[in-house]
């Protein structure tokens, strides 16, 4: 029987906003010396919360945890478009919010619910021909994406002070929770983006059971490995 060490397996951290995804990797990567380290599941830089982190022969299991569906809150900002559909891209229109009720930012959420073919926005990082399209994108070129499918399966505004509206969606991978914002923007009449997102679950993962960035990178090596989520409890799951 093959023998895991320790450090096989996967640590939940919380990611604060700034650095992406891509970052936390190397950050883990250089601070305890793990040669093989990944992430499951991409957030934006400004984006918060779970991150699930799979360290040496856990990178074998990344594909599979990164199929689990995903639940996250955040708020959107009516009558602001922005050309990333969130607040870190350039603002491209302002329009006058209307008076909006939760029922009706509801029933306009509700249309989204269910399978969705939905186009990928082009401040992204899928590659075209090898280049991420935020790069052309920052060029000024815009290309044809392919629409992809994705399920909705609950979206739902708790909360709503004019002109920030706060929600909780539950949907599969993959899914642009800013162009849902975007698109909502559009059914509203006055354009949206999204203003704040924070991913609460993946899987069966918890950002309740998660540590913050910074304080994972405190760690000793010890008490890293006692954090770690073993490999073959994530293979049977």
């Amino acid at each position: 029987m093959q023998e895991f060490s320790p450090l096989d397996g996967a640590i939940l951290i919380d990611k604060p906003a700034g650095p992406t995804s891509h970052d936390v990797v190397d950050a883990i990567r250089c601070q305890f010396g793990i040669k093989k380290v990944g992430h499951c599941g991409t957030l934006d830089p400004n984006a918060t919360g779970l991150l699930v982190i799979v360290l040496g022969r856990g990178t074998k299991l990344s594909e599979k945890l990164m199929g689990d569906d995903k639940v996250y809150e955040g708020a959107v900002k009516f009558g602001e478009t922005t050309d990333s559909y969130d607040a870190d891209g350039e603002i491209k229109e302002t329009r006058p919010v209307p008076p909006l009720t939760l029922d009706q930012l509801n029933e306009a959420a509700a249309t989204f619910i269910g399978d969705l073919m939905q186009t990928p926005p082009m401040v992204s990082a899928i590659k075209k021909q090898g280049v991420p399209l935020y790069k052309l994108a920052r060029k000024g070129i815009e290309i044809e994406r392919e629409p992809r499918l994705v399920h909705i399966y609950n979206y739902r505004f708790i909360d709503y002070h004019e002109p920030l509206g706060r929600f909780r969606i539950a949907c599969t991978k993959g899914t642009y929770v800013r162009s849902l914002a975007y698109e909502l923007g559009k059914i509203i009449g006055c354009g949206a983006h999204l203003a704040t997102l924070r991913r609460i679950t993946s899987g069966k993962f918890d950002v309740a059971d998660a540590l913050p960035l910074a304080g994972v990178l405190k760690l000793t090596m010890v008490e890293l490995e006692k954090r770690v989520l073993p490999f073959l409890k994530l293979a049977q799951s």
